[in-house]
């Protein structure tokens, strides 16, 4: 990085005082890096990122009041030049899917060196992800994850499942429905061949176990 280029502003948001501190001191150790400001809470840096438009935000996930998702979601709404890294202790699928969609561009865990760190900060400020090893093995893990039967049955479908959860026929579902038993019995077709069950019984299982009707 050449000398005479600008340092890169980073903001730290975490609700523990000596996590902050030890990123402060942190951030000094590099000539290229340097303390834009910190927060507290999510609805803090939501202010302060205003006030001081960081190049990049470290940012906690699990904080009182506003998690660190929530956060990160507003602040790329309103300030869509600021690139967020999460900077936590949690690695759970969840987490680290609900802050990437939320628009953090790295994941980081707080065990990870100070020249790691570094480094994602930079990469964060030239637009580019880092992922921890953990991150990267969650998004794996939740791609490899068979998808929940019934994502793809229609809102009539729905309808005509939930009635046959309710152990009604397709006489009794017409009437409900104010169609025609042939209607039914095309929905109830569709429904089976999407669920990949070869029954009505086996489709309320289904329906049951994971509760497509709702």
């Amino acid at each position: 990085m050449m000398s005479s280029s600008q340092p890169i502003r980073v903001m730290l948001v975490d609700d523990h005082t000596m996590v902050r501190r030890g990123l402060a001191t942190f951030l000094k150790v590099f000539d290229d890096l340097e303390l834009a400001g910190e927060a507290a809470s999510g609805e803090a840096a939501i202010d302060l990122c205003g006030q001081v438009l960081p190049d990049v935000i470290l940012m906690d996930l699990m904080m009182p009041d506003m998690d660190g998702a929530t956060a990160t979601r507003l602040i790329r709404q309103k300030f869509p030049k600021v690139q967020v890294v999460a900077l936590t202790s949690f690695k759970e699928q969840g987490l680290v899917q609900n802050a990437l969609q939320a628009g953090a561009i790295g994941y980081l865990l707080k065990d990870v060196s100070a020249d790691e760190l570094a480094r994602a900060i930079r990469a964060a400020h030239s637009g580019r992800a880092t992922l921890s090893p953990e991150a990267a093995q969650a998004l794996v893990n939740a791609a490899n994850q068979p998808p929940v039967p019934g994502q793809d049955l229609t809102e009539r479908e729905r309808a005509v499942l939930a009635l046959m959860v309710e152990g009604l026929n397709n006489t009794q579902i017409a009437g409900r429905l104010v169609v025609s038993p042939s209607t039914i019995k095309t929905h109830v077709s569709h429904i089976l061949s999407k669920l990949g069950v070869a029954s009505r019984t086996e489709a309320v299982a289904l329906a049951m176990r994971h509760q497509l009707f709702t």
